[in-house]
């Protein structure tokens, strides 16, 4: 991933395991991160969409997790704002008369899904609650 998104969610998620019993607003989230409050938004309606997080609207709104920290694991955060693969993107249009051109993308597919079950497994082996309390 070569974005923020999916760091811009775990610090989402870690102020609200640290704040559990608080709705946290998007405004206060975005302070946090020094990001505007519609990219946080953004993010939070994601999460919110894979069960991570509860939000209720109006003055006493915010946010709060979905369910407790210990119970939401890192890949699942991960798994909620990925958007590439981990090594990329593979070749689009290699030349089908190479001897590698005409099969590099069926190896690299293999490496791709392997790459990305390694990184799954060792973000699903850490709770939100053991990042979050880093923070104490």
């Amino acid at each position: 991933m070569n974005n923020t998104r999916f760091a811009t969610a775990v610090h989402i998620m870690t102020l609200l395991a640290k704040s559990p019993q608080e709705w946290l607003t998007s405004e206060w989230i975005a302070g946090s991160i020094n990001l505007n409050p519609a990219m946080v938004r953004k993010e939070i309606s994601v999460l919110r969409e894979a069960g991570l997080i509860a939000s209720k609207q109006g003055k006493e709104g915010g946010s709060q997790l979905g369910k407790d920290a210990e119970n939401i694991s890192i890949s699942e955060i991960y798994a909620a704002v990925k958007n590439t693969e981990v090594l990329g993107k593979k070749n689009n249009n290699p030349n089908p008369a190479c001897s590698v051109g005409k099969e590099i993308n069926v190896h690299l597919n293999t490496l791709f899904e392997e790459t990305d079950r390694l990184v799954i497994n060792f973000l699903g082996d850490k709770s939100l609650k053991e990042f979050s309390e880093q923070f104490e």
